[in-house]
């Protein structure tokens, strides 16, 4: 029997417990139904004892002798993806999954439980994903983690990582399948009608690129491009006769926004087309000149490498009104 321990953070999401539990208790129905003893020992850690959780789990505390297997970290609710509020509130943790992990148990975090995860140091050198809003503030405040924006799920040396919402199942599948074979995780997948073969979370995500810093000439910067990104073929074009030189200028550009201009010229026109496809019944050649491009062939490999479908496809999928 595996034991399982999921961590009831503080200020974790309850979906995202609920989900857990979920799946987990459901393999272990599986199993029963075939007279079998149950593949999981379900436990719920916190950082007090006895706590009563969902009128069917009491929680032991971090300060007992539980021995894991795999330890499993919940998502926060949305307004804690903060990371200094989230592992402050849950710092406690921290011993007791480094402790786990070196007496051979395996880590996983979803969604924005990375955050956690990472302030262990478990992350640093390694493969991680989080919720896909929130991997540049993870690729931020943890520099040592190697931040894979576009993946649904990692897996590096025994720890492991999903994207935001629905990917949480993704994971879990993946959990299941290692543990338990792929028979009982393609089970679990018809139960909860999870479709097993998405790898990627690019397209769900908005360009929401920062702006808290206090870099007023990256500000103009930023204001400047998400006006003329259309109109201008290159970031000469709309800052050429901003006060800085060139290196100075991307060097500040970087430092402020956590990316080059050329960069942010290209998920801003990006962002643009997404925007067309997704509100205007625009052939795909208006949007691609509507969003700054000039070559039909050029623009469709760059949206599929920057969103991960094609234009069409985006279109197919998150058109917001009906063609004429």
């Amino acid at each position: 029997m595996i034991n399982l321990a999921v961590l009831y953070t503080k200020k974790c999401r309850p979906l995202s417990i609920a989900a857990i539990l979920d799946v987990f208790e459901s393999v272990n129905s599986f199993y029963q139904h075939r007279q079998l003893q149950p593949a999981f020992n379900i436990q719920l850690i916190s950082l007090e004892k006895g706590l009563n959780v969902l009128d069917k789990y009491s929680t032991l505390d971090t300060g007992g002798d539980y021995k894991s297997s795999l330890v499993l970290i919940p998502a926060f609710n949305s307004e804690y993806i903060d990371i200094s509020e989230a592992i402050k509130q849950n710092y406690g943790f921290i011993p007791w999954i480094q402790q786990q992990f070196q007496q051979g148990a395996e880590v996983g975090s979803f969604c924005t439980g990375a955050f956690l995860l990472a302030a262990t140091g478990l992350l640093n050198g390694r493969k991680a994903t989080t919720h896909v809003m929130a991997t540049y503030n993870l690729a931020k405040n943890f520099p040592e983690v190697k931040v894979q924006p576009e993946d649904v799920v990692t897996h590096d040396n025994g720890v492991y990582t999903s994207g935001g919402a629905t990917n949480t199942f993704h994971l879990l599948l993946h959990l299941v399948e290692r543990h338990c074979g792929r028979d009982i995780a393609v089970q679990v997948a018809k139960l909860f009608a999870i479709d097993m073969d998405r790898d990627r979370q690019n397209y769900f995500a908005t360009f929401l690129p920062s702006k808290d810093h206090a870099d007023t000439l990256v500000a103009q910067a930023q204001q400047r491009m998400e006006e003329l990104y259309g109109k201008a073929s290159t970031v000469e074009e709309i800052v050429g006769d901003i006060p800085s030189s060139r290196r100075n200028f991307v060097r500040r550009f970087k430092h402020a926004t956590g990316i080059t201009p050329i960069e942010y010229l290209q998920r801003t026109r990006l962002e643009g087309a997404k925007k067309l496809l997704e509100k205007t019944n625009q052939s795909i050649s208006e949007i691609m000149y509507n969003s700054g491009y000039n070559d039909v062939k050029s623009f469709r490999q760059l949206f599929k490498k920057g969103v991960g479908l094609t234009p069409k496809e985006y279109r197919d999928k998150f058109n917001t009104i009906k063609s004429n």
